[in-house]
């Protein structure tokens, strides 16, 4: 037995789910351009109307949850752009577009050109982060490319004057709206970058609507941003604005005003910064000189160790203890002698030794005469040990140098006169000489060459 699928037949409801199967794979999601007519809005919120043209027509509704971001009330043969899908109504057959967004005609196409340009240049990879420059720490002149007679001017100066006065302001006037704009913009970005006399260049203006803002979404502007050395910052509009230019920009800042203080640098902050380097820097020098002071004082007592007066003193001291010693050994010989003699003395009272004291007498003699020699010998001994220290004494003592006729000329801060460069014609110096100072004025300066 043959059934309805053998042949094909669908029922009717078989057939709505297929058609709508159709439109929903086949068109989908679209824009339509398009007059509305019989628009009735009832209680629910929701709109139903008609989409036509000048030969044919197509139900519509949008319900409440959408129409309430609509900006404007449809009206009876107003030209709009919708965007929605088509849906077909199975209990009648009918099919209809439940609309999603809508717009009036004018700024509908000029957002549908807004979305087909940023399309086409983020596909380019005119957006992409990696062609973007990162703004330098550091700014000394600051490029304007906006009209001179704008409110946005006024405030990106005001705003630089207050934050930063020492940054210098080039302006590159243009017009900002209009069919010249573009190319004015476009002009403008160029001859900065040629002149290249700024660090950074702010493309700006006030806000306005689509239409007002839309030379800041033609397409040679955006690719004469991409385009330019200089790193710019787009500051278009107000913060909800959003132009081709700031996807294209290194930078976009919300408002003009936020591009002015993006780029300038808070003058309280920098003084701030300034007195805390100043701190620092008076801190370091403070340790440094301590460090400085320690190092000569070490060095100073070092010096006055070493010094040829106190080798000198030393040696002196040293002599003067062998001197007492020897001083002292004498008085004890010559002592145990008088002694040894007064007891031969007293012998010779009591017994007639006249040979023996003769004979003792020739031998006190031989040994007075021997005892005369050994000191005599440590005599010339410590003289010569004496005469020695006071050679190698007298060899290092800065006054035997001056002896010789050579002398030691200091400047008025005491330090000694080595090279030339120490000393100006007029300046006064102190001479030592073996005996005492003299006082000289410089008169003349030889330079010699030393070969």
């Amino acid at each position: 037995m043959l059934t309805q699928k053998s042949y094909g037949i669908y029922s009717v409801s078989e057939l709505n789910k297929v058609v709508q199967k159709l439109l929903d794979h086949q068109i989908g999601d679209i824009w339509l351009t398009a007059e509305i007519s019989n628009f009735c809005q009832p209680s629910s919120g929701h709109w139903y109307f008609t989409l036509k043209d000048d030969q044919s027509k197509i139900r519509a509704a949008m319900f409440r949850s959408q129409n309430t971001r609509v900006n404007f009330h449809p009206q009876n043969g107003q030209q709009v752009i919708v965007n929605g899908r088509i849906m077909l109504y199975n209990p009648r057959g009918d099919y209809q577009i439940i609309i999603g967004h809508m717009e009036s005609i004018g700024e509908g196409l000029l957002k549908l050109r807004f979305e087909s340009l940023k399309q086409t240049l983020n596909e380019q990879g005119l957006f992409d982060s990696l062609h973007k420059q990162s703004l330098p720490s550091q700014l000394q002149r600051i490029g304007l490319i906006t009209s001179t007679t704008g409110a946005a001017l006024y405030d990106i100066l005001h705003i630089l004057r207050r934050r930063d006065p020492s940054l210098t302001i080039v302006i590159y006037p243009t017009a900002v709206q209009g069919e010249l704009a573009p190319k004015q913009i476009v002009r403008a970005i160029k001859l900065a970058n040629i002149r290249n006399e700024c660090d950074v260049l702010i493309i700006s203006r006030g806000g306005g609507s689509l239409e007002d803002l839309w030379a800041f979404n033609e397409e040679i502007v955006a690719r004469a941003i991409f385009a330019s050395c200089l790193l710019i910052v787009s500051a278009i509009g107000h913060e909800t604005d959003v132009t081709i230019s700031d996807f294209v920009a290194d930078i976009r800042a919300p408002t003009p005003s936020a591009a002015a203080e993006l780029v300038s640098r808070n003058q309280f902050e920098l003084i701030r910064q300034l007195h805390s380097f100043q701190q620092h820097l008076e801190m370091t020098i403070d340790y440094y000189l301590i460090i400085q002071k320690q190092m000569f004082s070490h060095s100073q007592h070092r010096l006055q160790k070493q010094h040829p007066q106190l080798y000198l003193l030393r040696q002196q001291h040293q002599l003067n203890i062998l001197n007492q010693k020897l001083n002292q050994a004498i008085k004890k010989h010559l002592q145990d002698a008088k002694i040894y003699y007064k007891k031969l003395q007293r012998y010779l009272l009591h017994q007639d030794l006249r040979p023996q004291l003769q004979k003792h007498n020739q031998k006190l003699q031989h040994t007075q005469y021997h005892f005369k020699n050994i000191i005599s010998g440590w005599l010339n001994n410590y003289r010569e040990r004496l005469s020695v220290s006071s050679s190698k004494i007298e060899a290092v003592n800065p006054l035997a140098t001056l002896a010789r006729g050579f002398t030691v000329s200091v400047i008025a801060d005491g330090t000694v006169l080595k090279k030339i460069s120490q000393v100006k014609l007029g300046q006064k110096l102190k001479t030592r000489l073996k005996d005492g100072w003299i006082e000289s004025e410089i008169t003349d300066i030889i330079h010699m060459k030393i070969k």
